[in-house]
């Protein structure tokens, strides 16, 4: 029996106040499609931060959530938050979800089948929050026009967003986020990723997010830790988990290096690529005039998916470049993209 307990430094009480944000000691044996696995986590988690967990299917990120909520317990393990004993197996201390004041938005959506959409965001505001709350966070996720209706008319993906307004409607300490915008196309995606970066500067609540999107993490989270086996095996910014080489434009936004693979064909004038970037495809637009070439490396701007030539050396000069005499590489040659599809297969 692997000795837990030896690995928690002390014993803790209900309402102990411990030093650290959000401390995660667990262990819980697993079923999986491949027999059993081992859940074995250690995780430090700071006050505000926003941190993503990425890996593949039936690693132990949608049980580390539930975990965390309260909704399953370990075999062994300790959770500290905020400087209150949320769980210790070795003292058989363990808070209820209610007392957990954590905010969950997981793929089964687990909304009120009774109540409308305005219903359902209403019942989660918190006693001294105006009602008009409720239509702000109904707005900012684009149901406005159904706020009347309730959730068996809406579509999976609106469901999932009246999911996720129901959860930042309780002003949670922790907000637990399973993959809340797997549902959404690009744009609505998109949108969305701008409304929690805009809420989380204005109210900096501590979120855990599963994504399997590595652009998502390098938007939204802070920190990206991978898990594996049950482990968490990296654990950095998604700056230097993903290899991000330079920051892209005046907004600073972060890019991922990537390779193009072939150019597909020409619409309205456009160049098309199909380009490699982090185990994924993607179709991606060029300018009409930048000429790269299957092999030639880009950087991939997470937030906008615009791409550009990372090297100099790929740098494809145009007529007006070479009439100027500019050197192959020189700045005024970058050549940009715009990606228009995340899921594109070979």
């Amino acid at each position: 029996m692997w000795p837990f307990s030896r690995r928690l430094h002390h014993p803790a009480r209900a309402g102990d106040v411990v030093r650290g944000d959000i401390s995660v000691q667990v262990r819980k044996m697993l079923s999986g499609a491949h027999g059993p696995a081992l859940l074995d986590v250690e995780l430090q988690i700071a006050r505000g931060e926003i941190l993503a967990l990425l890996g593949p299917s039936g690693t132990g990120k949608t049980t580390l959530l539930r975990l965390l909520a309260g909704l399953l317990q370990p075999d062994e393990g300790r959770v500290i938050a905020f400087g209150r004993v949320w769980l210790d197996t070795t003292r058989a201390i363990t808070l209820p979800t209610r007392q957990r004041r954590a905010g969950l938005v997981f793929q089964d959506y687990a909304l009120f089948p009774n109540m409308t959409v305005r219903g359902n965001v209403r019942f989660a505001l918190r006693r001294s929050t105006p009602r008009s709350r409720a239509d702000e966070l109904i707005d900012m996720v684009g149901l406005d026009a159904l706020a009347d209706q309730r959730p068996g008319r809406l579509s999976g993906g609106q469901q999932q967003r009246l999911a996720l307004a129901r959860a930042l409607a309780a002003e949670p300490d922790l907000l637990l986020l399973d993959e809340p915008l797997s549902a959404l196309d690009g744009k609505m995606r998109n949108d969305l990723q701008d409304a929690l970066l805009a809420m989380h500067r204005h109210r900096p609540t501590t979120t855990v997010l599963v994504t399997h999107d590595t652009a998502e993490a390098l938007r939204l989270a802070d920190r990206a830790a991978v898990m594996e086996g049950g482990r968490i095996v990296a654990n950095a910014p998604p700056r230097e988990l993903f290899g991000v080489a330079v920051d892209v434009g005046d907004d600073n936004r972060l890019t991922i290096s990537a390779r193009v693979l072939a150019c597909i064909g020409i619409t309205e004038g456009r160049p098309q690529y199909r380009i490699e970037a982090e185990g994924r495809t993607w179709l991606a637009h060029g300018e009409p005039d930048a000429m790269l070439e299957p092999g030639d490396k880009v950087l991939v701007s997470a937030d906008r998916w615009s791409v550009r030539a990372s090297r100099p050396s790929v740098h494809r000069r145009t007529p007006e470049a070479r009439s100027k005499g500019e050197p192959p590489g020189s700045p005024a040659q970058d050549r940009h993209l715009s990606i228009y599809s995340s899921t594109y297969k070979q």
